[in-house]
């Protein structure tokens, strides 16, 4: 256990951003909008965060609510649009009305993105086959991590599908890093390290004022040194 896990934090803007930074985060997801989930932020938002803080930035590629692509040529522009203002990592997944991963639209995305680092999100936990969808999605360029909670519901209900998938690592779909998110509280930490999860992804669990108020340096702190210890 001596590899230090990641913390990834999301932020809405710059003092977000200096806030998570200050408190130990290693990676910043970079979204708006939280009523939604989270969707893509505006380029000027991104430029502003890069030049703010040095950790690594992923960046949401999601125009709507819910999990289907949506108008794929105005979601290639905005990519086109965040990579020109400094992004180089992303944040994306589709689904189909099935619940199947959306392939051609996430190739042709990441196609957009010319080999960028990119996670899955949580689409993993709404879709109708978990491995499927990781099998499907295997050797694509670039994809380097899942966020997930394990179940739609959240890490409470998704521990034993996260433990089991944590097994898994380094077969085929399971190549990239399982990040934990969802849900996620300070004393799930134990037992997802002790299956060997080593990157872990906070929202609300950084405002101690909820999403009206900003991350908070402190707060962020809290976990860091909780995965520091654990």
């Amino acid at each position: 256990m001596s590899k230090r896990a990641v913390l990834e934090v999301i932020a809405l803007g710059v003092e977000d951003a200096v806030a998570a930074e200050a408190g130990g985060a290693d990676r910043l997801e970079l979204v708006t909008d939280m009523a939604a989930d989270g969707l893509s932020p505006r380029p000027d938002v991104v430029a502003g965060i890069r030049a703010a803080v040095a950790v690594d930035l992923r960046v949401m590629l999601r125009l709507t609510d819910g999990f289907a692509a949506g108008d794929l040529d105005r979601l290639t522009r905005v990519a086109a649009e965040l990579r020109d203002a400094g992004a180089d990592q992303f944040v994306l997944g589709f689904l189909d009305p099935a619940g199947d991963v959306d392939l051609a639209a996430v190739e042709r995305v990441v196609g957009a993105l010319d080999g960028c680092p990119w996670t899955f999100h949580r689409a993993i936990d709404r879709a109708a086959d978990r491995d499927a969808l990781r099998r499907r999605l295997c050797g694509l360029p670039g994809l380097d991590t899942f966020l997930t909670a394990g179940a739609a519901a959240g890490v409470d209900e998704g521990l034993p599908t996260l433990t089991a998938e944590a097994a898994h690592t380094g077969t085929p779909g399971y190549e990239p890093r399982i990040m934990v998110g969802g849900g996620l509280r300070l004393e799930h930490v134990p037992a997802l390290r002790s299956a060997g999860i080593d990157a872990f992804h906070i929202g609300g669990a950084a405002r101690p004022q909820g999403w009206t108020g900003p991350v908070c340096a402190g707060a962020v702190g809290r976990w860091r040194t909780t995965l520091d210890g654990a």
